[in-house]
């Protein structure tokens, strides 16, 4: 074992490594006995193919290559296809516009929709009357917002467009009854999003049109996440309403609660199709549900009552998918990547169908997230600790490791304990890592969820900070080499914390947001009420926007910051990153500009991720003063 620096250690996790074995896993579909899945590959820049695995365990890609199964509603999309009876309905990303593709003859595929202003997401199939539903967004005019309802379209005249559900700002998740005979839909309204007040209503279908509308369930201080009919004739839902998003069932007009628990059993509806549980037969529910930042997988029989936990190697569990004893969903822990798996559960026998990255590492380059609670203004906090890790060194004689605290996005979201090797790539070279889950993040009950209400810029930021204060005083990170680094909204309170505070030294923005004010005035539908609630009205109150923007009080910066920003992002604008860097070289703070100029809010293409991934670690390092042990591709850094 060698002696070296902190931040100096050769790892052979390399940023090559990472964006060369990775790709997203998400969105399982079953059809009959075949899986399906949505693969993003960085390598292809990031373009999303449908796989396919049959009985016999063969994998195909089925999207052709001109094709990226993607869609844009809300912006970040989600539930972009459906298969059903080896027919593929899917979203195109470059045109937005609906495809089929019949399995049997998959070089056909035929164009449904041809109108590029419109987006659709959470398709399904009305077999009975031969036509889609979907979650339709038009963006017919710039002038306004663009406009969401749930619609039918006539498989065998695409022309034949009928609005089922309109009137609310925004739709989601119509669900068929399987003798099609219902309906069953989310709706909310600004200003609320849907984790903070929806709507379930179901409808009857009369000849393909929707009469008799009941609400379910829902409000504007209910949450309601997944409704899923079961073969009684049950609508299945998980609700916050008693502060937990628990799981309950209507059935001939009656709502009853399922299992309670303090847990939460579902998510923050980011995207569409997302999905915590499946109906197993009749009776039974398989379940993932998440208790202090980690996930667990359960079997519920719904006669009994009887609560029964599955012994799976994983603490991050999610889009889950059942027929008959074949449960299929996407799974990770501490040691493994996001993988898919199937697991049988006559024999309780796991099979991996695809790994998200294949890269092979020791695990004594690993390190171990471990869950720390740590003391803050409202209380209580939460975060994940992630010691330096290497096999190969130790640190010189008395040296603490710089600390890179990582501030998650959404707000509205929350960090997990799954293998990152993002972050392994910090760790493996000397970095510490705390992964904070601040007061607004969900996985903790709706009260700890709604602390950040009016307080965004406040709670997470001096969570954040109090996170590497108490890894300061147990001796655990270096007090002169603490950095903060967030994406979107993390990127909002990274520049928050280093604009308002004095405790980090350093800090990295990704897409992140620098002026309120223009986010609520220059963002899409979907968030354009988000601040409301976790700030005030605007512009009302035009005053608070402008004493929480970190731009107009770049005479309390004194640490430098880097900048990385996809040009054609839509969720927040790259004025919000330029504005911010001009007024640090004017101050003659060191800062440096990172585009990437055919990325959208997040980044897709490998090289991208790459450069990004590396010029963080190339600034601090300049920053901090260490030598990194292997070749970083400079990135430009002023002042």
């Amino acid at each position: 074992m060698q002696l070296a620096p902190f931040g100096s250690w050769t790892s052979p996790i390399t940023a090559d490594a990472i964006v060369a074995d990775s790709i997203g896993l998400s969105s399982i579909v079953l059809d009959g006995t075949d899986i399906y899945w949505l693969e993003s590959r960085p390598q292809e820049a990031g373009r999303s193919v449908i796989v396919r695995r049959t009985t016999d365990g063969t994998t195909t890609d089925i999207t052709p290559p001109e094709y990226n199964v993607r869609n844009r509603v809300h912006e970040y999309g989600g539930a972009p296809y459906t298969v059903v009876d080896e027919r593929v309905y899917f979203s195109n990303n470059s045109d937005n516009c609906l495809y089929v593709q019949d399995l049997r003859t998959p070089e056909r595929v035929l164009q449904l929709t041809h109108d590029k202003t419109k987006r659709y997401a959470d398709l399904t199939i009305d077999p009975l009357h031969q036509r889609l539903i979907c979650v339709q967004e038009e963006h017919d005019s710039a002038d306004f917002e663009s406009l969401n309802t749930i619609v039918s379209i006539n498989l065998t005249n695409p022309d034949d467009v009928y609005v089922l559900a309109g009137g609310c700002d925004f739709y989601a998740a119509p669900r068929l009854s399987p003798d099609g005979t219902k309906l069953a839909w989310l709706s909310w309204n600004h200003p609320n999003l849907p984790w903070d007040g929806t709507n379930l209503q179901i409808a009857t279908v009369n000849d393909g049109f929707l009469s008799a509308l009941t609400l379910i369930a829902g409000g504007a201080n209910e949450a309601i996440f997944q409704p899923q009919w079961s073969s009684d004739d049950s609508l299945y839902f998980v609700s916050d309403r008693t502060g937990w998003g628990n799981l309950y069932r209507w059935n001939n007009g009656t709502v009853a609660a399922v299992y309670e628990l303090a847990a939460e059993f579902g998510l923050p509806q980011w995207v569409f199709g997302m999905s915590t549980y499946a109906l197993v037969g009749k009776h039974r529910i398989v379940c993932t549900y998440s208790q202090g930042g980690v996930s667990d997988l359960a079997l519920i029989n719904t006669l009994s009552g009887h609560f029964t936990p599955l012994n799976v190697p994983y603490t991050d569990i999610s889009s889950i998918r059942a027929a008959g004893n074949l449960v299929v969903c996407c799974a990770a822990s501490a040691t493994q990547t996001n993988e898919i798996i199937s697991i049988d559960l006559l024999t309780e026998s796991r099979q991996v169908l695809q790994r998200s990255n294949k890269l092979s590492i020791d695990p004594g380059y690993l390190s171990i997230p471990q869950s720390i609670e740590f003391p803050t203004t409202e209380g209580t906090a939460y975060a994940f600790y992630y010691p330096p890790t290497n096999r190969d060194y130790q640190p010189l004689l008395g040296e603490k490791p710089p600390l890179l605290v990582k501030s998650h996005g959404g707000p509205t979201a929350a960090t997990s304990n799954q293998l990152s090797l993002k972050t392994q790539y910090w760790t493996s070279r000397g970095f510490a890592v705390v992964d904070v889950n601040y007061g607004g993040s969900t996985g903790y009950g709706r009260a700890y969820q709604h602390r950040l209400d009016g307080n965004w810029g406040i709670v997470d930021v001096d969570d954040c900070t109090n996170a590497a204060l108490y890894l300061v005083e147990q001796g655990l990170a270096d007090v002169d080499r603490l950095a903060i680094s967030g994406g979107s909204a993390g990127g909002y309170t990274t520049l928050a914390a280093l604009t308002f505070g004095n405790t980090f030294k350093a800090g990295a923005s990704y897409y992140g947001v620098s002026d309120l004010a223009a986010l609520a005035k220059d963002t899409h539908k979907f968030e354009s009420r988000y601040l409301d609630r976790l700030v005030a009205p605007y512009p009302a109150s035009a005053n608070i926007y402008h004493d929480r923007s970190p731009l107009y009080f770049t005479d309390r910066l004194s640490c430098p910051i880097a900048f990385f920003q996809g040009l054609e992002d839509k969720v927040v604008p790259p004025n919000q990153a330029e504005m911010m860097v001009a007024a640090l070289k004017a101050k003659g703070i060191r800062v440096a500009y990172v585009t990437f100029p055919t990325e959208q809010h997040g980044f897709r293409q490998a090289a991208n991720i790459k450069r990004a991934l590396t010029g963080e670690f190339y600034f601090y390092a300049q920053i901090f003063g260490f030598q990194p042990a292997e070749d970083i591709e400079p990135i430009e850094i002023i002042g």
